[in-house]
């Protein structure tokens, strides 16, 4: 089993970005432009390595390796975007790999392509690339190429040498264990041996909803591969786990006007099999809250007004700030309830949440997450 901490260490020492590797500071899948610049890495690493893995590491910079780190990305319906946009689609992975050095909120995010042995393509427009267009590795650079056969294999070796290099060990595993027992000594740490082989370190904050137990501040890791699988200031989730596997049910407290209910949105079970082999499964759960489309008119409006002011530089009045704190919730319930363009609006509040309200920059993280799991499912 790969070490993937230490496969990303590999990487970055090998040398710099090639035809099987790419390198970024971060990727930002929730606009139309960071989108298509995405896919194209993926369509060019997959028809550069047609025999073996290529990866993505993000949260690096780029001029000397300097690991700073990314925000938590859920990468559950990643697969289902790029079999929505390529014709081949190879089998995409994103994982989130916690460092020691970095905050408790920033990991490195790995994206594996495993490709199919058949010629990647896009499937339709996006931005400035069009359907049918095939992308390919020159060195560092993602390339359109007209070609309709597959290249000749040239990494397979290399590749595998250094995923040989980054294999688990027991020391790594136990390293880990005790890491994450004393990173995480405030919020109840446990772990669990699965199949005598898989280490499961979890921890959170105990609290009863509704006379049901669930937990936040939940951070969940899968210590043989060093990936972290869930991570949450906000949400609450639901933890339960037998001999052959663990499950998070996970939940979002969505509402308006202080009157707040929690949703369940998405459930996760890890399978552990006999062969030292674990599965990943997920389902959506969630049913978008309908609301009275008057009371829906109104909150839209006042939202808006906030917003412009937001981008006219004016100061905000006491209700008025506090009616921000909900904006990114209600911008997703008026979304969700056919307000189309309050999804754009959402895009347009993101610089100035970002820049001057730490705190409601993270509900709208978790608006975006919310909506990028229904999108793809």
């Amino acid at each position: 089993m790969i070490n993937k901490r230490l496969l990303i260490k590999n990487l970055l020492a090998h040398n710099d970005e090639n035809s099987f590797y790419d390198k970024k500071r971060q990727i930002d899948i929730g606009l139309k432009e960071g989108k298509a610049k995405f896919l194209k890495h993926i369509c060019a690493l997959s028809n550069s390595n047609p025999k073996n893995n290529s990866y993505i590491v993000i949260g690096v910079e780029d001029s000397d390796n300097i690991i700073l780190g990314v925000d938590f990305f859920d990468d559950s319906k990643i697969q289902n975007l790029i079999n929505a946009y390529f014709s081949n689609p190879p089998i995409v992975m994103y994982e989130n790999i916690p460092f020691p050095h970095l905050p408790d909120d920033k990991v490195v995010g790995l994206v594996t392509i495993r490709p199919m042995d058949e010629l990647t393509s896009l499937r339709k427009n996006i931005w400035k690339y069009y359907g049918g267009s095939v992308f390919f590795r020159d060195g560092s650079m993602s390339m359109p190429k007209v070609f309709d056969v597959l290249i000749k294999d040239v990494n397979s070796g290399t590749v595998q040498a250094i995923e040989a290099h980054s294999q688990n060990n027991v020391e790594y595993t136990l390293d880990g264990v005790f890491d994450f027992m004393k990173k995480r000594k405030d919020y109840n740490p446990q772990y669990k041996v699965f199949k005598e082989y898989f280490v499961v370190c979890w921890s959170g904050e105990k609290k009863i909803v509704n006379a049901e137990v669930l937990f936040s501040r939940v951070d969940i890791e899968l210590i043989n591969e060093q990936v972290r699988l869930f991570y949450s200031t906000l949400d609450e989730v639901d933890i339960s786990y037998d001999d052959n596997s663990f499950k998070i049910v996970e939940y979002v407290n969505l509402g308006l006007q202080k009157a707040y209910t929690y949703y369940e949105l998405e459930e996760t079970i890890i399978h552990f099999e006999d062969n030292m082999h674990y599965s990943i499964e997920t389902k959506l759960l969630f049913q978008p809250p309908q609301f009275d489309k008057k009371v829906l008119h109104h909150i839209y409006n006042a939202n808006n007004a906030i917003l412009k002011k937001l981008q006219n530089g004016s100061s905000l009045n006491p209700n008025e700030l506090e009616d921000l704190k909900n904006l990114p919730a209600s911008y997703l319930i008026c979304y969700l309830n056919l307000f189309h363009e309050a999804l754009e609006k959402l895009h347009e509040a993101k610089p100035f949440l970002k820049l001057n309200y730490p705190e409601i920059y993270e509900s709208y993280q978790d608006a975006l997450r919310i909506l990028r799991k229904v999108k793809y499912s």
